[in-house]
């Protein structure tokens, strides 16, 4: 099978790092299958960022797979206690917030490895930045390494040596201004994703969130426009 016809499987939920990331493994020839997980997140408008996404970007499918984390809560995302607001840049960076879900890129990995081995891909890319201030411990490149070990332990394709599993993260040591100009550079419409966790029921950006503060910054940074759709101004 030549570079040109791999498949991966891209998980994708309709924000700027994993649009970006996307756009990463189109780019470098692989046939794009896109998956979304509908985990309970309380931002559920950005099931259909990823699809606007997934679509502009030539994924030749996009799976939306239900999974209700919600059960267990822990998180500002999946149970009912407010998401931070204005908070700077240094207690940004002080320790893991309260958006951080329990386990989340663990159990996404999971289900993106066993679609990944039903079609005979070896290939899953990822959105993680280690670089933000969000400080979730799972957006490590330690934790890719890791996981990455254990795709090729714990299936039957890798037992067998049919092939070599590998978690693609291009994005992890990058700054959020750095990859906005790498999106940029291969075509993504950032005015399709969404990356607000509290957002309106308009679909608006409230702004004022860490996700919503990092991105804005992201847009200076890179001298690039900022095209999100705010409430209003912080």
């Amino acid at each position: 099978m030549s570079h040109n016809q791999r498949k991966a499987v891209v998980l994708l939920s309709g924000g700027l790092d994993s649009a970006t990331a996307l756009a990463v493994a189109r780019r470098d020839g692989f046939t794009c299958h896109a998956l979304t997980i509908a985990y309970g997140q309380r931002h559920a408008i950005e099931l259909a960022a990823a699809r606007r996404v997934a679509e502009a970007l030539g994924a030749v499918e996009h799976r939306v797979m239900s999974l209700d984390l919600r059960a267990f809560g822990g998180s500002a995302l999946t149970d009912d206690f407010p998401v931070p607001r204005d908070r700077p840049e240094e207690e940004m960076s002080a320790g893991i917030p309260s958006t951080y879900v329990p386990a989340r890129n663990t159990i996404f990995l999971a289900l993106a490895l066993g679609w990944a081995e039903v079609l005979g891909s070896f290939d899953i890319f990822m959105g993680v930045n280690a670089l933000d201030y969000s400080g979730y411990p799972d957006c490590r490149p330690e934790f890719v390494a890791a996981f990455e070990r254990l795709a090729n332990l714990a299936t039957k394709a890798g037992v067998e040596g049919k092939g070599t599993f590998r978690i693609h993260a291009p994005l992890v040591q990058l700054s959020k201004a750095e990859i906005i100009r790498l999106g940029q550079s291969l075509g993504v419409d950032y005015r399709l994703t969404h990356s607000c966790y509290d957002p309106a029921p308009d679909g608006a950006a409230c702004g004022h969130c860490d996700s919503c503060q990092l991105r804005r910054a992201g847009f200076e940074a890179a001298a690039v426009p900022d095209p999100t759709r705010y409430v209003s101004e912080p």
